[in-house]
């Protein structure tokens, strides 16, 4: 190469080099100026979007390609301040300054404020759910809420304004009204390559939580995962349980995903799954201890629309290692209408013995079994005609499926002498022996046949040809349970009253229900003891007045007579008063003569006897509502000075007729 060229080759790279410096200085000279329209640009997107002013008090580089934005703040028209921060760093790249445009990434926002306030229908924070410019979306649109609408522009909102990469440093979050107050603080908060981290403490009135959480996000997909792990020893605690529903509800770790959002024809779905980690529930009302549950998961597609709310038959309940399929519904379009399914496939008797939560159902900790089973329960009410509710439920076994081992309650003592105790209150109160080495035991065939069939028209008339459980009957105690939005009816059956007395406590809790079933439904199934033993024994257990349990104290204590010896007034006497022993007295006058209110009872027992055959006709027209007392019940019932006996058939006939028995 000669030296002419290579002189031309060095004047023309030093013409680039020189070009490029100026073309570098004058975009560092003109840089506070385009960031300066950048902001200005920023400014007036979200003002046009929201009614709202948003404020940025200074904007300049601070160093080569770092920029400082201070004295930030979003205030929404006529309302109190929304959001504000001390500052935000970023980093602006070479490609966007030579393309005339700031582009800032990497944000670092130092000790920012969102301060939500609700003050009636006044707020600072509903304008972010807007639909467009003016209204905000219609969600209660002819028909009522739909509450599918409202939560995807929730959802919709949330997504789009998720930063590509931020960093919070001292991030504050508060929720204020009349009768709430919140407070958020995290420390940190990261997103970055759609990885998310932070610390996290949360006050709800007088409740604290202190957790770390841990998620990836893609705004693109409505794809979130997020991983909540409490950070204390107190676990994390659902804020409002005690104050609402007089119970606590704590875990350890809490899994949460979304994977997909629909919304088409009005109508939101959802996919996604759930996971809890020692999950802590106590409530008087579910059981009498705190219930325990080691694993719990849900795989969910749920929907929302005008309403109605649907739990999708593909969504999976796992709790520990039993799996369920369930389906739920609720629909108030015309009437409010529920619906329940829920059905496993087969599954290992043994997983779902060891899958009950503990605290659940004490008396089953501990079982072993072999073989498999299979469970299926369908539930449907319609609200404004409860009497029509529909509940089927099936727990079905395979052939092979055996107990091997009982748990905490041995229900193989039913086939011989065991001691009972009785409790009140939960305290024990008498102990006795179920059995011949009980003088005060009646064998079955030494009962009267009239105590007997008075006990099962009014008890359990199925009781020998059902299986432990009265469908119709329990059906009937849904409808009056929910009429009166308490339990005040159970739909028990004689076989579940046993079950109840001799293995559970008498707290009416869900746990003791279900228990009472399964317990039922083992005895019937394993077929542990005959139904003559099952009767044998509830007669002699059943309380029937003060410190007065089974068939020979009572007609003993009433009558002064043997259990073989009662007629059929005095049975059905025994037999109305099983319901509420301790008020036994209510059903006498001071005289000791039957108050006139029990001549129905005694024309409906005694007429349904009759018409199954139990009893003659002749005995049922000769029926008189009408007993005497000896012995101990004498001394507490009359009262009256130098009473004698008196006759009131006379009166009673004539208030059967006027009741029109």
């Amino acid at each position: 190469m000669n030296q002419r060229l290579k002189q031309s080759i060095l004047i023309g790279a030093g013409v680039v080099v020189g070009l490029f410096l100026i073309l570098l200085i004058s975009l560092f000279a003109f840089r506070s100026s385009l960031l300066s329209y950048t902001v200005n640009r920023v400014v007036e997107k979200v003002e046009s979007r929201y009614p709202v002013d948003l404020t940025i008090g200074s904007a300049k580089f601070n160093g080569l390609t770092s920029v400082v934005l201070s004295d930030i703040s979003l205030v929404p028209h006529g309302q109190p301040q929304l959001f504000k921060t001390d500052s935000v760093h970023a980093s602006v790249g070479f490609r966007s300054l030579f393309k005339g445009r700031i582009v800032l990434r990497g944000l670092n926002v130092s000790n920012g404020y969102l301060t939500a306030i609700k003050d009636g229908d006044r707020n600072n924070f509903s304008f972010l759910f807007k639909n467009g410019s003016a209204q905000p979306v219609d969600t209660t649109a002819k028909g009522g809420r739909n509450y599918g609408a409202l939560l995807n522009r929730v959802l919709e909102t949330a997504f789009d304004n998720v930063p590509d990469q931020v960093d919070f440093n001292n991030l504050n979050v508060s929720y204020t009204s009349p009768n709430r107050k919140i407070d958020i603080k995290m420390p940190f908060l990261t997103i970055e390559d759609g990885k998310i981290a932070s610390e996290v403490s949360i006050r709800t009135d007088s409740l604290t939580n202190n957790m770390f959480v841990k998620g990836t996000i893609n705004p693109r997909d409505y794809n979130i995962k997020a991983s909540l792990y409490t950070s204390d020893t107190l676990g994390i605690r659902l804020p409002y349980i005690q104050e609402k529903f007089s119970g606590t509800v704590a875990f350890d770790t809490l899994h949460l995903g979304m994977t997909d959002k629909r919304f088409r024809r009005d109508k939101l779905t959802v996919k996604g799954t759930a996971m809890v980690n020692n999950l802590t529930v106590n409530h008087e009302k579910l059981a009498d201890e705190p219930i325990f549950l080691r694993e719990g998961a849900v795989n969910y597609v749920v929907s929302l629309g005008q309403n109605l709310f649907v739990v999708d038959s593909l969504t999976e309940v796992r709790v520990n290692r039993a799996r369920a399929n369930v389906y739920a519904s609720y629909s108030n379009a015309n009437s409010k209408v529920i619906d329940l399914k829920v059905r496993t496939e087969e599954l290992p008797a043994n997983d779902f013995f060891e899958s009950l939560p503990t605290g659940l159902f004490e008396t089953l900790e501990g079982i072993q079994a072999e073989g498999k089973l299979q469970y299926k329960m369908k539930f449907h009410v319609d609200l404004d005609s409860v009497e029509r509710v529909v509940f089927d439920s099936d727990l079905d076994a395979s052939e092979d499926f055996k107990v091997v081992k009982w748990g905490k309650a041995n229900l193989d003592k039913l086939k011989g002498p065991f001691m009972h105790t009785m409790y009140e209150y939960g305290k024990p109160i008498r102990t006795f022996m179920v059995g011949p080495a009980n003088p005060f035991y009646a064998p079955l065939n030494q009962i009267s046949p009239y105590l007997r069939n008075a006990v099962l028209t009014a008890e359990d008339a199925g009781f020998y040809s059902h299986k432990g459980f009265h469908e119709e009957a329990f059906r009937q105690a849904i409808a009056t349970n929910i009429k009166k939005r308490e339990f005040v009816r159970g739909g028990s059956t004689i076989s579940m009253q046993l079950v109840k007395n001799v293995f559970l406590t008498r707290k009416k809790t869900v746990s003791r229900k279900v228990e009472e079933a399964i317990i039922v439904w083992l005895i019937e199934n394993e077929r542990i003891i005959s139904k003559n033993r099952m009767f044998e024994i509830y007669l002699n257990i059943i309380e029937w007045g003060p410190d007065v349990y089974g068939a020979k104290d009572a007609s003993r204590f009433y009558f002064g007579k043997q259990p073989s010896e009662l007629n059929l007034a005095e049975s059905i006497f025994l037999t109305s008063i099983i319901p509420s022993p301790k008020r036994y007295r209510s059903s006498f006058d001071s005289y000791g003569n039957l108050r006139s209110w029990k001549s129905g009872y005694y024309r409906l027992i005694g007429g349904i006897m009759a018409r199954r055959g139990l009893i003659s006709q002749a005995e049922y027209e000769n029926l008189q509502p009408n007993v005497r007392l000896y012995g101990r019940a004498r001394d507490l019932i009359v009262t009256a000075p130098d009473a004698e006996y008196e006759d009131t058939t006379e009166f009673e006939l004539e208030t059967i007729d006027m009741l029109g028995f």
